[in-house]
């Protein structure tokens, strides 16, 4: 079957030949329609990952949106590039059945790919280590990326007083990160005070969003984008007993991965729910790889004409 191998760390994935996947007991065969490049897929296909150097060659993809032999579409993981396996840029993928996600009617398998596990961060970050609560005020750094789009819109949806997004390329309801020496500054002109902060990016820009936190006031990190430290003052800390809470994918169970994901193609479904992407078919995986775009791209693998759903 035609799938995206990465055959060298380092390289993008080119597209050839591997062997169909076998399911194994409890597996499910899923007819892959389209996944999106992560970046955990790039960082896991450097070889420079915490998880360590990859078995190759292997075929990536993290994630993915396929049809299972029942005719029912699905969102699915994948540990490719984590552990010894492939992932879902191939035509066919083998994971096991307890993992697979129903796709509802209404949301399609590009719009559900797109989303997937980033939007499963921003939900659970929000939801389950802020606990956010409605009327709160939401801040959210690196709001051009998907995360941070995520966040944007569903601390909204979950009942936010005033969301403002901090970004590169800001847009609607986002303020400029540049220059971050201002950024605390700008943030209380338009916030005034944030209970919630989420946090794709520490560094810097991390450290001045705490300077707007209220009085129990939670900034929820989920990377390292801008930097891997942040000075964060005791006194802070203390006088306004804040919260520094981190958040992982990797720590949920997988109930909790799926109920977030019920929720959040249940919201795209009704059009409430998107981030910024791009569609290629699988001969242009190579060339999505090392695109330097912004949005997310989604790699068509297989048309399966009986795929309910919008595009």
């Amino acid at each position: 079957m035609r799938a995206a191998v990465v055959e060298q760390c380092g390289r993008p994935p080119a597209v050839g030949s591997v062997p169909r996947p076998l399911a194994g007991a409890g597996d499910a065969l899923i007819t892959v329609t389209c996944a999106p490049i992560t970046p955990l897929d790039r960082l896991c296909a450097t070889g420079l990952s915490y998880f360590g150097a990859p078995a190759l060659p292997y075929v990536p993809g993290v994630q993915g949106v396929g049809v299972a032999s029942d005719g029912s579409r699905v969102w699915f993981p994948t540990s490719a590039g984590m552990a010894p396996g492939n992932g879902s840029l191939a035509e066919t993928c083998a994971v096991p059945s307890s993992d697979l996600v129903r796709v509802p009617d209404g949301c399609g398998d590009v719009v559900a790919a797109s989303l997937g596990l980033s939007a499963v961060a921003a939900w659970m970050a929000l939801t389950w280590r802020a606990q956010l609560e409605p009327g709160e005020n939401v801040v959210v750094l690196g709001a051009g990326g998907a995360v941070g789009q995520v966040a944007l819109q569903a601390a909204r949806l979950l009942g936010a007083d005033s969301v403002v997004g901090v970004s590169r390329r800001p847009g609607d309801g986002c303020i400029p990160l540049e220059p971050v020496s201002t950024l605390a500054a700008r943030l209380r002109e338009v916030i005034g005070a944030a209970d919630v902060v989420i946090d794709p990016v520490f560094g810097e820009p991390a450290a001045a969003a705490a300077q707007v936190l209220a009085s129990g006031g939670r900034l929820v990190n989920l990377g390292g984008s801008a930097s891997d430290s942040a000075v964060l003052f005791s006194s802070l800390l203390r006088s306004r007993a804040v919260s520094v809470l981190g958040y992982s994918n990797n720590v949920l169970t997988s109930e909790q991965r799926a109920g977030a994901l019920e929720a959040i193609f249940g919201h795209a479904a009704r059009g409430e729910l998107s981030v910024d992407h791009y569609v290629v078919g699988l001969d242009g995986v190579g060339e999505a790889w090392d695109s330097t775009r912004r949005e997310r791209a989604v790699v068509r693998v297989t048309e399966v004409p009986s795929a309910a759903g919008v595009p």
